[in-house]
């Protein structure tokens, strides 16, 4: 891939091209260390993807990239030097576009290794930009079904699956929810665990609901929200236990919206309310399609309020959709249909 870098810092970009070198398959277009720079840089050669750090002078990296998606879109990979201090901006970023979040990579020069957790980000993005293996890799393990009779009607879930532009979508989407929502919620949003605590506390701060990460072992709760927290895939293990698999192991999107809204299909017995958001890629498509067959809510952003029209456009393309709203439309119409309990 054509790789550009915007880093102000010599030392971390010296880092990331030097993680870059060990495959030899990916181009260094362009390296700028300011925002303003960047954007006019992408506008005259555009690269497959941007390494963009937070914090830059003349123009930060979140408005660098709200501004590069608005005229010359390309996927941008938040790459910073730590998780603490730049937590909101990189939640602002992945709402103004980014796909992922990484911490930059840390060489000591006395090392044997040289850290590699980049270029797997990096692999993961190139498969989504270029869709290798995208319709082989998710594998339904079980027959969809159809099962309104045995659902509970005080067992009420919405579940929720978002990527590139999500934590700004579901914080105007849990901001709409009363305090007194009478269902549980469950977020799987495409961001790299080293980062899930921070947009869990990020979106706490948003909503009327308490906001956790989703913890190996325990329940959906009436009135909480929970995120999923690893690079593992969050699943329903049984009929009311979450928990985190890594299979499928060679799956490109960790955690997979897909995965879950599956498990939720063949474990969860209570009313489900399947959302998808704005997001890269085709990630939830599938799992939405499970959700609807077996008889459950499924609702869509639509193209114009989503930043990345890919996973809803997706589900869409599948007929996976009972409604497609407005992102302002989509908290108000849960709470509409809450509204009895």
């Amino acid at each position: 891939m054509k790789i550009a870098i915007v880093n102000n810092l010599p030392r971390a970009v010296d880092a990331i091209q030097r993680v870059l070198a060990l495959t030899g398959r990916h181009q260094v277009s362009w390296v700028t260390g300011d925002g303003e720079e960047a954007v006019k840089k992408c506008a005259q050669d555009k690269p497959d993807l941007i390494l963009m750090d937070m914090v830059l002078p003349v123009l930060n990296g979140v408005e660098a990239t709200r501004q590069i998606m608005a005229n010359s879109p390309c996927a941008v990979l938040v790459v910073t030097a730590t998780v603490s201090g730049a937590t909101s901006k990189v939640f602002e970023a992945l709402g103004a576009g980014a796909i992922d979040a990484i911490n930059t990579p840390e060489i000591n020069e006395n090392a044997s290794e040289i850290p590699t957790a980049l270029l797997k980000k990096i692999d993961m993005v190139e498969r989504l930009i270029f869709g290798a293996n995208r319709e082989k890799t998710f594998r339904s393990s079980h027959t969809r079904t159809r099962r309104l009779a045995i659902r509970k009607e005080k067992d009420r879930l919405v579940v929720i699956g978002s990527s590139a532009g999500g934590p700004v979508a579901l914080a105007e989407v849990l901001g709409s929810l009363p305090k007194n929502f009478p269902a549980a919620v469950i977020i799987v949003q495409h961001v790299d665990s080293q980062f899930a605590q921070g947009l869990a506390d990020w979106l706490n701060e948003q909503s009327k609901l308490p906001v956790r990460v989703a913890r190996e072992g325990e329940r959906p709760v009436k009135g909480t929200v929970l995120v999923a927290g690893k690079n593992d895939h969050l699943i329903f293990v049984d009929a009311d236990t979450l928990g985190y698999t890594p299979n499928p192991v060679d799956y490109v999107y960790r955690p997979s919206v897909d995965v879950f809204f599956e498990s939720v299909v063949k474990h969860w017995r209570g009313e489900t309310v399947g959302v998808l958001l704005t997001g890269m890629g085709r990630d939830g498509a599938q799992g939405m399609k499970m959700l609807r067959n077996a008889g459950c809510h499924t609702i869509a952003q639509d193209k114009a309020s989503c930043l990345v029209y890919g996973m809803p456009k997706a589900a869409v393309a599948l007929e996976a959709v009972d409604e497609i709203l407005a992102l302002n439309q989509i908290g108000l119409t849960l709470k509409k249909m809450h509204a009895a309990s």
